[in-house]
């Protein structure tokens, strides 16, 4: 009888089975190889067996596997034998494939889980291996030694007896344990039948400190030999099993692998130094049209899949424009998605986890220093085919989800959002070189059509350099943010501002903010000179301002680059670039819902816009060296003469709101007129006029002293205390004009009449109002969009006090903080030498080694007493002097601003007192120069109105030319054809009823584009 040799594929023992039942499959698969002694197989010589009896046939139990090779072939034990039941080892548990969200299938009879019909299985893990082989799970392929889950071949079958499951926990090169704590089980290879049962007294080893989750397991490392590319370690991963099984699209490799990259040089040498995306290697090559950049810092899971499927839906918008010249079925591989973190110690985990799941990103791959060169940046990039949206479900291909190129960049360390840009536009712009550059802030969530919008008006005006989106505030589900006046009085000042600023602004053709949360640049607009002057050198020159040498004007100005970025790019020598509002493209985000993150972020804000509208005043003469045409240059000036009465009006706040207040609500003091009577008009505004000079002096000592964050209750209450101020004030100046009216009309007699005739209050107020509250009516109704008009106006004006007071206060009282962050002293100091660990508890330091060295320190020590030389003072740090720079620069500034306003205040108080019958010169001014303003800002606003519908216009009318010309050519191309068209076509290649249908299609189209209140 010939015998079989088996041979495992791995190194090592070869364990040899019985051939009755204990054994099933075995563990591994072998090979069968022919010995050398045995003759050659035939055909022609095969024995003939007689085929054994039925009843002993039924009587036998044949085994699933080959017999043993040491032993020849028995029949097993009777049917009448039943092996002991076993629990099943943690290698054979097995899990259900989940869904495309992670939820599990329908639950059936299974004796492994016990499951039923009424009782589903247990969700898998999002991120768990399937069941069955675990080989080539890595990015780098790894070799028979170094595998500790199975070598190269092999199948890993699951093995539902004990020994096998003991078998399958202490192989050679596996251990659940440390070495040192578990002993090694050793099992019988001759394993009999006298020791079919497991001995009870068996050591598994310690017992685990905690129950992992199932089907999960810690990543296992091991060491590889990686050759590095030109000095740099750049990885190609293989993505997730669970994540490729669901792709629709596995031909190519930036689908199936995620591309990482070690950068270890700063941004501006990104591409000098060699490295390169994907979309300059390879298949992957591609030129770059839309270039997308997200930047986040320590926002969580829902803020960033919030903005992320926003942008995925709008790439799904480019890619279904199939008649554009541009976008078509393969629109997404002219979009890039670069998302920026800024700090690997910063980043929410979630967010990772979130990243994980696209693909983008996977845990265990960066490195901290490559070719002892410390790492700046881990570049992560993936083409991902799936999205997750803020209910963290996934969405793919069946909701119209298209792949998108995604490029993450992990920052090292916190170096703020200004880096974060420099990054994009230094680094990764420069090796892609796109065409237009959308920025974008985690949280904020675009439009599906929003990002298209933006790069329209590029692509329609070669002249526009910059756009802006407009931001709508979240008003949270069922608007019941609106609740919170806070959330209500922002929501108000953000539609005023998309309604009244950016327009005028737009049409000027100068926007003095592009919002970081939705706005989009030219890049080459944005690019410096030959000699490195230019929109960028100057943008990130903030970035670069340390010590004596950031004055505090300067460093203050840069918290609001964007400002600075702008005013660049308009005033750019011997170019005519201009800047754009676009109405259409909306995002939305969130705003502070409580006062400290108020206040924190207006005082940033307000800083910066001061500073920057007074760089742009002093640099206006700059606008007269470009190429811009005189009408342009014109009204540039305008716009810049409109900034400086803004710049005043901010300036001198304080005084105006104390001098309308006294005026308006002192007076009702006079008897005469007091609506309360028992000179109840004039007690309540004297207990006012003192609270307000109180909460003002008060807020001085609160912004020096606390952090909004600190001092929650103070800010509370003046704002409450401002607020009554002003809702006293709305009903003096209501009560006011209702006494006028009466008066003028006949209604009123006497004292109070002749006293309402002869002031001139009741006109300054009423135009004041008419320029305000009524052209907010009239330019919201203009627009279409009304609403917040009913729903936070009254929020709004009730917090206007604290918008002026309490905002400006503190902004202005801390103008030495120029942060965005805040950073620790992370400087190791090594002065001193380090005592180095030898073995166990020995160190080894350096210390003196001969009593002359110790001898010699003590005689120094002693001269230097007896002789009592001069010690040298340390220099005070750079620090140090920066921040005593700012405090007294601070102080200053503060100081005149507060002393300019109070004598603004005592001045006016003094000449027009409230008792005076005689016409408020001043107040008139005032008022009347906010009625002006105001109407500038309705005229802007109604033009912009006006060019837009006029541009939905010209843009019908182009598509109703093009139809017609379409129509046309497939009338000739019948005609040349010889066919017989059932139309019929006139002189201008349309009969009346098509034209009718095309004419009333356009309307149509234009009339939906004109509805604001649904974008």
């Amino acid at each position: 009888m010939s015998y079989h040799r088996r041979r495992p594929r791995a190194n090592g023992n070869v364990r040899c089975g019985r051939a009755d039942n204990r054994y099933e499959n075995s563990y591994y698969e072998y090979e069968e190889e022919e010995t050398p002694s045995r003759p050659a197989s035939s055909m022609r010589n095969v024995p003939t067996i007689p085929q054994p009896a039925a009843s002993a046939v039924n009587d036998m139990h044949f085994s699933s596997r080959p017999a043993s090779p040491t032993r020849s072939w028995s029949p097993t034990r009777g049917p009448d034998w039943a092996k002991p039941p076993a629990p099943p080892s943690v290698a054979s548990s097995q899990y259900e494939r989940a869904d495309l969200n992670g939820s599990p299938r329908p639950g059936t009879p299974s004796s492994r889980y016990g499951g039923s019909p009424r009782r589903p299985l247990p969700p898998a893990p999002l991120f768990s291996r399937p069941a069955g082989s675990s080989v080539q799970d890595t990015s780098i392929d790894i070799g028979d030694a170094d595998d500790v889950f199975g070598g190269g071949g092999r199948t890993m079958h699951s093995r539902h007896d004990t020994q096998g499951s003991i078998r399958s926990f202490t192989t050679e090169s596996t251990f659940i344990t440390d070495e040192k704590e578990m002993e090694k089980v050793h099992l019988d290879e001759e394993y009999d039948e006298t020791n079919s049962m497991v001995d009870p007294n068996l050591h598994y080893g310690p017992a685990p400190e905690k129950q992992n989750r199932r089907g999960v397991r810690d990543a296992q490392m091991s060491k590889k030999e990686v050759q590095l590319i030109n000095g740099e370690l750049i990885l190609e991963c293989k993505i997730p099993t669970i994540l490729h099984s669901f792709l629709p699209r596995r031909d190519d490799r930036e689908f199936t692998h995620m591309r990482y990259t070690a950068v270890t040089c700063d941004p501006d040498d990104f591409t000098q130094r060699g490295y390169k995306l994907r979309q300059q290697i390879g298949r992957t090559m591609r030129e770059t049209e839309l270039f997308i950049c997200v930047t986040m810092y320590n926002e969580d899971e829902i803020h960033f899949t919030r903005t992320m499927h926003g942008v995925m839906r709008n790439i799904s918008h480019f890619c279904s424009r199939s008649k554009s010249r541009t976008w078509g079925k393969d629109g997404w591989k002219k979009i890039v998605v670069c998302i920026i973190a800024d700090g690997r110690k910063k980043v929410h985990p979630r967010t990772l986890n979130a990243l994980a799941a696209l693909g983008v990103y996977q845990e265990g791959i960066a490195k901290n220093i490559v070719n002892q060169k410390h790492v700046n940046a881990h570049v992560y990039e993936y083409t991902t085919q799936v999205s997750l949206d803020s209910d963290l479900k996934f969405k793919g291909a069946e909701k119209g989800i298209v792949p998108c190129q995604v490029i993450f960049c992990l920052k090292e360390h916190n170096q703020k959002k200004l880096n974060s840009h420099r990054w994009f536009f230094n680094a990764f712009g420069r090796a892609l070189q796109p065409n237009i550059c959308i920025l974008l802030d985690v949280g904020t969530k675009p439009d599906p059509t929003a990002l298209y919008h933006l790069w329209k008006a590029f692509d329609q005006d070669s002249n526009v350099a910059g756009a802006a989106g407009e931001i709508k505030a979240s008003k949270g589900k069922g608007m019941l943010g609106l609740l919170n006046p806070l959330v209500a009085s922002q929501n108000f000042e953000y539609k005023m501002s998309n309604i009244l600023d950016k327009p005028l602004e737009s049409v000027f053709g100068y926007i003095t903010v592009l919002p970081g949360a939705l706005s989009a640049y030219r890049f080459f607009a944005l690019q410096n000179d030959a000699e490195g002057n230019g929109p960028l050198n100057q943008y990130f020159k903030g970035e670069t301002l340390h010590g004596k040498d950031a004055d505090v004007f300067t460093a203050n100005m840069y918290l609001a680059e964007d400002r600075i970025l702008c005013w660049e790019l308009v005033a750019k020598r011997e170019e005519r670039w201009v800047l754009r509002f676009v109405k259409s493209a909306v995002g939305e985000t969130d705003v502070p819902d409580s006062i400290p993150e108020f206040i924190s972020q207006r005082r940033r804000w307000l800083n910066g816009a001061f500073f920057a509208a007074v760089y742009s005043i002093v640099n206006g003469k700059q606008l007269w060296k470009t190429d811009h045409s005189l009408p342009r240059k014109i009204l540039l000036q305008i716009e810049s003469v409109y900034q400086f009465m803004q710049l005043l009006f901010t300036y001198f706040g304080l005084a105006n709101f104390y001098l309308a207040f006294y005026f308006i609500a002192g007076s009702l003091s006079d008897e005469r007129i007091d609506p309360f009577g028992h000179h109840m008009g004039k007690y309540i505004f004297i207990v006012l006029r003192y609270a307000c000079v109180l909460v003002m002096c008060l807020q001085f000592i609160f912004s020096m002293g606390n952090r909004p964050q600190g001092a929650k209750k103070l800010y509370l209450s003046s704002m409450i205390v401002y607020s009554i101020i002003m809702i006293y004030t709305s009903f003096c100046t209501l009560y006011l004009i209702v006494l006028e009216l009466m008066a003028k009309t006949g209604h009123e007699s006497g004292d109070s009449a002749k006293l309402t005739v002869t002031n001139g209050l009741f006109v300054n107020i009423v135009v004041a109002m008419l320029s305000t509250v009524g052209l907010y009516f009239f330019t919201s109704f203009l627009y279409l969009d009304p609403w917040h008009m009913f729903t936070s106006s009254a929020q709004y004006f009730a917090l206007l006090p604290s918008y002026i007071c309490t905002l400006q206060v503190y902004a202005f009282c801390n103008t030495h903080d120029v942060t965005w962050g805040t950073k620790g002293d992370n400087v190791i100091n090594n002065d001193l030498g380090a005592a180095r660990i030898i073995n166990g508890s020995i160190v080894e330091v350096e210390m003196p080694s001969e009593q002359l060295d110790i001898d010699s320190g003590y005689d120094a020590a002693l001269r230097n007493l007896r002789d009592r030389l001069e010690v040298p003072e340390p220099p005070i740090s750079e620090n140090q002097q920066q921040e005593d720079y700012y405090r007294a620069v601070r102080t200053y500034m503060v100081s005149v601003w507060m002393v300019a306003n109070l004598i603004l205040a005592m001045a006016v108080s003094e000449v027009y007192g409230v008792d005076s019958n005689s016409t408020n010169i001043y107040l008139a001014i005032v008022l009347w120069s906010v009625a002006g303003l105001a109407f500038i800002r309705a005229i802007g606003s109604t033009t912009y109105a006006i060019l837009y519908v006029i541009q939905k216009i010209v843009e019908g009318k182009t598509k109703f030319d093009a139809g017609n010309l379409a129509h046309a050519n497939d009338r000739a191309a019948a005609s040349a054809m010889g066919t017989n068209s059932t139309l019929s076509y006139g002189s201008k290649g349309l009969n009346m009823t098509d034209k009718l249908h095309e004419a009333k299609w356009s309307m149509q189209r234009n009339f939906q584009r004109a509805m604001f209140w649904k974008k």
